[in-house]
């Protein structure tokens, strides 16, 4: 029996078990069906809930051309929107890049996680690949062996199993994948920024024709367009806090306080529809496999929201362990499989170090005594280069859309 062969004699099998229909494990799904490439993808929720969820909208240009070249940008090509413009308001002004004219040359393309979803799905499913709703992932046993196992239970609450060559975590950071991880297997990078946000989905048209980042003395708040119709905003917010804490009429409230509305103009307001606390973690493991167990997206590491890379980094590394999963399922190459891990982790790195930048520039962090006024000053020397500095604005550039 050969490897692309291996675990069909048994229903309940597949050469590659994908947890999680993410943007991760569906691009990892379609690429390994067009190669031919046995696989199953398990998810918890229902198809509705997962075609529903709300996240993050800004897809790098590279991201754009992993889509383009394996004909999953359908409904990007009729519905995304290219963006390049973001604005600071600042306690010493506000001034605008237009990044899509710095550094390479790139913009964003806005296009709400929730559609890509739904197209990756439909033309998943379209092409006779199979998924598994209202099945959730409990554990990878063996995955230090030749032939992984995934225990799962199905919505009906009955056990089962999925026998694999190889299991694509694709569950986030509080999945199976991780947790089947044995003591000593992989190395934790851990940070606790020590800031929070309370994340807002309105039903309200966005009031800037940019990206919005304001610095107060209150803390940060952030404007992303969504659509036409809907804006992400964000407050910082105290460490603790319960999304119920925040009325509606105290949260534009103080989204026009920090992003100082008297003077710039108030913000147009609607429906709160979705409200989250996020703390600003991150978070890697090294290496990003155990055996035949392999770790994408949220699941290989966390990154802080502050600079939008975690949909674009998950998708790049889909694609570079579709690669490696096929040469070494089709073509008896394991060598991209060994070398999957460190060429992700080359990409992760860098966006980690960018995001950590981009917290120290739009946070006061509170520290102790005379260390909290120097790094606040700090803080606004950062901002002064960005507004003044070509340099600055190019590497800002390069480094805000690429991944």
């Amino acid at each position: 029996m050969t490897e692309s062969q291996y675990a069909r004699s048994d229903q309940d099998s597949a050469d590659v078990v994908i947890l999680g229909a993410g943007p991760a494990g569906l691009v990892l799904g379609n690429l390994l069906l067009r190669n031919g490439i046995d696989c199953v993808v398990l998810e918890r929720a229902g198809r509705d809930h997962v075609q529903n969820r709300a996240r993050a909208g800004f897809l790098a240009a590279h991201t754009v051309r992993i889509l383009e070249r394996n004909g999953l940008d359908g409904g990007l090509r009729r519905r995304g929107r290219e963006h390049g413009v973001c604005e600071f308001r600042t306690e010493s002004g506000r001034f605008r890049l237009d990044y899509r004219l710095l550094g390479r040359g790139e913009p964003h393309t806005v296009y709400p996680q929730h559609e890509l979803v739904a197209d990756l799905l439909a033309q998943f499913v379209d092409a006779g690949g199979r998924i598994r709703f209202g099945t959730e992932a409990v554990a990878v046993t063996g995955a230090d062996g030749p032939a992984p196992t995934v225990t799962v239970r199905e919505g009906d609450g009955r056990p089962g199993r999925w026998r694999a060559r190889y299991v694509a975590a694709c569950d986030g950071r509080h999945g199976a994948g991780r947790r089947s991880l044995p003591p000593g297997a992989v190395h934790r990078h851990h940070r606790d920024h020590g800031v929070s946000w309370l994340g807002l989905l309105a039903e309200a048209p966005p009031s800037l024709d940019a990206v919005g980042y304001a610095t107060h003395p209150r803390g940060f708040a952030g404007h992303m367009a969504r659509s036409s119709e809907i804006t992400r905003y964000y407050l910082q917010c105290e460490p603790g806090t319960r999304p119920e804490d925040w009325s509606e009429e105290r949260v534009w409230d103080e989204l026009d306080l920090r992003m100082r509305a008297t003077e710039y103009g108030h913000l147009r307001r609607g429906g709160i529809v979705q409200r989250a606390v996020v703390d600003l973690e991150s978070d890697v493991l090294e290496p990003l496999s155990h055996g035949s167990l392999f770790l994408v997206g949220d699941a290989a590491a966390l990154i802080s929201p502050s600079a939008a890379k975690g949909a674009n980094l998950a998708v790049l590394e889909a694609e570079i362990l579709a690669r490696a999963l096929t040469d070494a399922l089709a073509h008896g190459d394991p060598e991209p499989l060994a070398s999957y891990s460190d060429r992700c982790l080359v990409h992760i790195w860098r966006a980690q170090e960018f995001s950590h930048w981009m917290i120290r520039l739009l946070h006061d962090i509170p520290e102790s005594g005379s260390a909290s006024l120097f790094r606040e000053r700090l803080r606004h020397a950062r901002i002064a280069s960005l507004r003044t500095s070509r340099t600055q604005q190019d590497w800002f550039a390069e480094n805000y859309v690429g991944i």
